[in-house]
């Protein structure tokens, strides 16, 4: 908890307004924090956070035609003295490493209690990394070489590779991702082509349903969550 009157300041990322409107209440019932500011996309989080100068961002994986991951990496770069956490409905154990690696301080799934959010808050804004018991024993048995590797097909995606998958999974063509990535078409049909032969697909259409798939139950997922 921040001494005297400072209060930590939090900025929300998130598309959806009632979860930015939920965390805002939350965060203001706290003595030792604020809600600076909101943002319902990756442009908008930019700019909000060079205007309100956060303390701390909680950021959404998941944000309309824009990669969360790629956020944070942009964030990290460009204010390196915020500290971000991601409150997500995609499963920790493919996402919370990579949220990590591209700088985030702390992982919580959305199905937590709302304690464990504001603990994540505080735990970070003092200086500390933020994971769950169970993540944190696997990184711990990962270190020292006692956890095989035997997780989803999907972690075997790089950063970018997953990205993609997941707009497809959005219903965007292959044009619409190029722009969205700002990359050529190409480009993405490369990252394609190694994402059937990583998760061993045999066309674009097996590519496109098992994206689909995937996306629907992450999507479900947040609307039960």
């Amino acid at each position: 908890m921040m001494s005297g009157a400072a209060k930590a300041k939090v900025f929300l990322v998130d598309d959806h307004p009632l979860v930015r409107e939920m965390l805002k209440s939350l965060i203001e019932q706290q003595p030792d924090m604020i809600a600076c500011g909101e943002a319902e996309d990756a442009a908008k989080a930019l700019k909000g956070i060079a205007a309100d100068k956060p303390h701390v961002a909680i950021i959404d994986l998941s944000l309309k035609e824009s990669s969360g991951l790629e956020l944070i990496k942009q964030i990290k770069h460009r204010y390196p003295q915020v500290s971000q956490i991601v409150l997500s409905m995609h499963d920790e154990k493919l996402y919370a490493e990579r949220a990590i690696r591209a700088g985030a301080r702390g992982y919580v799934m959305k199905r937590e209690s709302t304690k464990q959010i504001v603990a994540a808050i505080r735990t970070v804004q003092g200086g500390k990394l933020w994971l769950s018991e169970q993540l944190a024993d696997a990184f711990a048995r990962r270190f020292v070489g006692a956890e095989p590797e035997t997780g989803s097909p999907l972690e075997s995606l790089s950063d970018r590779e997953l990205e993609v998958f997941n707009l497809l999974g959005q219903g965007l063509q292959t044009r619409q991702v190029a722009s969205s990535l700002n990359v050529s078409i190409k480009t993405i049909q490369a990252y394609c082509a190694r994402i059937k032969h990583k998760l061993q697909l045999s066309s674009a259409a097996e590519l496109l349903r098992e994206a689909v798939r995937w996306h629907e139950s992450v999507t479900s997922g947040r609307a039960s969550g």
